[in-house]
């Protein structure tokens, strides 16, 4: 919880609270120490004129209501999620093309925008001085989200579908039932979380790599909720199964605090060592996404185990050396000698 956050929510509590707050429940709410709580105190008495009295008789805060109405933060405050929600709203609802839901959605865009504006920065609104970057999202124009649509009712109605996949890893095409079970939401993508029939077992499927879906009359299979969470919950970033392996990586000092504070799984352990370096430990079945959390930190991290995991990495190391060893090679010459590549 940041400075932010605390004056936020140490607003929320003396407002709701009837009687006088301790400083013990507000170090356990705010998650911070006795000092930092004096401080976030003297700072909205000082730079917000924050009514905030000391009540002897109670041994506790509270607001004084002699001031008059009830104190409210100046202009409308946002917590970190508050925001993050209302402008990844915001921009989702500007992503939608015209179409059925445009008359039901305009309304609810200009009350976000209401809100935004709201909050005043300068000459402009806070949105305005506030970006959401879109990182690594993928999008195949051939399907036009016929794709999304067709998974997404399938999933609405319980209904089975043949779906032919394109295998990013293996380059592969193949043509399966599944029973649609959830949509995920990862990293600016979009998923599919199924059973798969020619597996016989739980796989996910990236709806950009889905070239044609088609419903059937077969009802799906229902997977317990419990089961999905077993199965994917526990798993590294998109990729699904019980952790069958456990990552230590060690992170070089100038790396430690950054990472300290990423979260790469929710069951990881870390420690700063005695040399200043981090060291991370992360469960794990499939490494094809910790490969590549782990190349983008280059010399600054050390794969210690497992040896198979090290050595992955190591040749996709040698591998990137490789490249650079001579001058960059030439582009490929125009397949039809005009200028323009075959197509």
């Amino acid at each position: 919880m940041d400075r932010f956050d605390r004056i936020f929510e140490l607003n929320r509590i003396l407002q709701a609270a009837r009687r006088p707050v301790s400083r013990k429940r507000l170090e356990d709410e705010l998650e911070c120490s006795r000092a930092t709580v004096k401080r976030i105190i003297e700072d909205m008495r000082l730079y917000l004129n924050a009514p905030i009295v000391y009540d002897r008789d109670h041994n506790g805060y509270r607001y004084d209501h002699s001031e008059g109405e009830m104190y409210e933060l100046p202009g409308l405050w946002f917590n970190a999620s508050e925001l993050h929600a209302l402008l990844t709203v915001q921009q989702l609802l500007s992503d939608v093309q015209p179409g059925l839901l445009e008359p039901a959605l305009k309304p609810l865009q200009q009350r976000i925008a209401a809100l935004l504006e709201l909050q005043k920065a300068g000459s402009e609104g806070l949105q305005g001085r506030i970006r959401m970057l879109q990182m690594a999202s993928r999008h195949n124009p051939e399907q036009g989200g016929q794709a999304f649509q067709l998974v997404a009712g399938a999933l609405a109605r319980r209904k089975r579908l043949h779906i032919r996949y394109f295998g990013r890893w293996r380059e592969s095409r193949e043509e399966r039932d599944v029973s649609p079970q959830r949509l995920v939401h990862y990293r600016d993508n979009w998923y599919l979380d199924a059973w798969c029939h020619l597996r016989e077992g739980l796989r996910t499927f990236a709806i950009d790599a889905i070239e044609r879906a088609e419903p059937l009359d077969e009802p799906a299979l229902d997977i317990d909720t419990d089961a999905l969470d077993a199965h994917f919950a526990n798993s590294y970033g998109i990729f699904a199964g019980a952790p069958m392996h456990e990552a230590i990586l060690r992170f070089e000092a100038i790396r430690a605090r950054y990472v300290a504070n990423e979260r790469w799984h929710r069951d990881q352990q870390g420690q700063l060592l005695d040399d200043g370096r981090y060291e991370l430990r992360v469960p794990y079945s499939n490494p094809a996404e910790l490969i590549m959390d782990i190349l983008k930190f280059g010399p600054e991290v050390e794969v210690a185990a497992p040896d198979s995991l090290r050595e992955a990495v190591a040749e996709r190391l040698r591998n990137a050396a490789a490249r650079y060893a001579g001058p960059p090679h030439p582009p490929a010459p125009p397949a039809d000698g005009t200028g323009n590549h075959a197509a």
